[in-house]
């Protein structure tokens, strides 16, 4: 057998043996935090989120969760009120419940995640569980499985907590306003959601609540949902350290093989030291954000990238103040990232985790071989413990932070063309005037930076298509960010 062959077979092999599930068992009661839209009332509410806990006309349990609300005739909107349900282990993956919803005529999966689950849910999750299309829900008495995620505590933060509220977060929240609300520090809040943009106005956070005493519950041992070390924030990656440091080894394997064979010397050289042990991983829901070094942990090894430079763990971290949230300035799909100021130049750091390897990849293949005045420049990389990618500081955020009111000036209409031209010039490049062409396949305003001249770059290209001229369609699968991307 080939020994390249025999050896990414037994790392396939002891991955496969070392994934264990993220999550073994659940909890009796998690709360949702449920906006109230305008003309809903409890009769509704309590329809759509029934569970073994709660029954289609039991308001009273709602109310006993609820001392805030006088009756059950009368539901203010635009308030927030406490829905009790079970925190179950769906597929031996996360943490959640699944509800069902009877389908009425001329509902869609908008109408769903967005204002009957009052953002519970999201689209994606509607149709990952469910077999019917987004635009083509049937009406004669169809039910949807609509998943609601969970917490049920962390052992490893405190444990004095174990019943958590699932709150999704509305666009006039703030980190600050979150804990005055639920009565948290937010240190605790933060510890509890590790790494999450509570300024983004957007997504699920998990909250340390009281129970219908007016008590918090504490865990009642240390095994938690996991039945190891609880779980944080209703999802922690269930892979041991040895599966991670593998799945990055193989990806790194394959990686070398294909770019040996296609490009040759003048590729991008990738190698594993002969003696490459399992990197350093980080623990998702630490408090600290330093990587954990597995036992005779040598890191990552080897990689070279022409024209970029490889920076070391130790010099990303004193430049961020150890990734200190001071010096956070953004989050996206595949990472956080940082500002710093690397060898007299300013940068923008994005931190991945191993697991988004595939994304890295991407963004290092292309901006590596690929310059352009209107897409962002890349610095460097760092391989140690994380993945980190280094570009160049972009000093007016992006497109979508102008459009959306959030702090910055408005864009007068002939900046904005100039901006959309720039970005355009951008997209036509890497489309038309590279071999191979490559496709973004994620372009909406927050993948657009303005620099100091307010001129526009595009950014993020951990979805990048590589294509050849001329080539098979490309919409093989939909990726992206759902909002941005056309109906085909």
């Amino acid at each position: 057998m080939n020994p390249k062959l025999g050896l990414r077979f037994l790392l396939l092999l002891l991955l496969c043996y070392s994934v264990e599930s993220q999550c073994s068992k659940g909890c009796d009661l998690a709360l949702a935090s449920y906006y109230v839209w305008q003309e809903a009332n409890l009769t509704f509410i309590a329809e759509v989120m029934q569970s073994s806990i709660l029954k289609s006309s039991d308001f009273d349990t709602i109310l006993r969760y609820n001392p805030q609300v006088p009756s059950k005739d009368f539901l203010p909107s635009f308030t927030r009120i406490n829905i009790p349900f079970p925190c179950d282990c769906i597929e031996g993956q996360f943490l959640g419940h699944s509800f069902n919803f009877n389908v009425r005529s001329g509902n869609n999966y908008t109408d769903v995640a967005y204002t009957y689950y009052a953002n519970l849910t999201t689209i994606p999750s509607l149709i990952y569980f469910n077999n019917y299309s987004q635009y083509n829900i049937p009406d004669n008495g169809a039910v949807l499985n609509v998943s609601v995620n969970c917490s049920c505590g962390d052992s490893r933060v405190s444990k004095d907590y174990d019943l958590f509220t699932t709150y999704p977060l509305q666009p006039s929240d703030t980190f600050e306003s979150i804990a005055n609300q639920n009565n948290v520090t937010q240190e605790l809040l933060q510890r509890y959601n590790v790494g999450f943009n509570f300024s983004q106005g957007t997504g699920v956070v998990y909250i340390p609540t009281k129970d219908a005493n007016g008590s918090y519950r504490s865990l009642k041992s240390s095994t938690g949902a996991l039945g190891f070390s609880g779980i944080a924030g209703g999802t922690i990656a269930g892979i041991s350290m040895a599966a991670v440091a593998v799945a990055l080894l193989l990806a790194v394997l394959i990686y070398v093989d294909f770019y040996r064979k296609k490009k040759g010397k003048g590729a991008i050289l990738l190698s594993a030291s002969p003696q490459l042990s399992p990197p350093p991983v980080h623990v998702t829901g630490s408090n600290s954000n330093r990587p954990v070094n597995a036992p005779g942990s040598q890191g990552l090894t080897g990689i070279t990238v022409n024209k970029s430079v490889e920076y070391s763990y130790e010099e990303l971290s004193k430049a961020t103040d150890d990734f200190s949230l001071a010096n956070k300035i953004g989050e996206g799909g595949f990472g956080t990232v940082y500002y710093a100021e690397l060898r007299g130049e300013k940068a923008a750091i994005k931190k991945m985790n191993v697991q988004d390897s595939k994304e890295f990849f991407a963004e290092l293949k292309v901006l590596t071989h690929i310059h352009h005045l209107n897409l962002v420049r890349l610095l460097g990389y760092c391989v140690e413990g994380f993945l980190f990618l280094v570009y160049e500081y972009i000093e007016n955020g992006n497109l979508s932070q102008h459009l959306r009111g959030s702090g910055k000036d408005p864009l007068p209409w002939s900046t904005r063309v100039q901006i959309a031209l720039d970005s355009a010039r951008g997209l036509e490049y890497i489309h038309e005037h590279t071999v191979p062409v490559y496709i973004h396949r994620d372009i909406k305003s927050a993948n657009i930076l303005i620099d100091k001249n307010f001129r526009g770059k595009v950014a993020d290209f951990g979805l990048t298509k590589l294509t050849e001229v001329g080539g098979a369609s490309l919409l093989t699968h939909l990726v992206g960010t759902f909002g941005y991307m056309p109906p085909e």
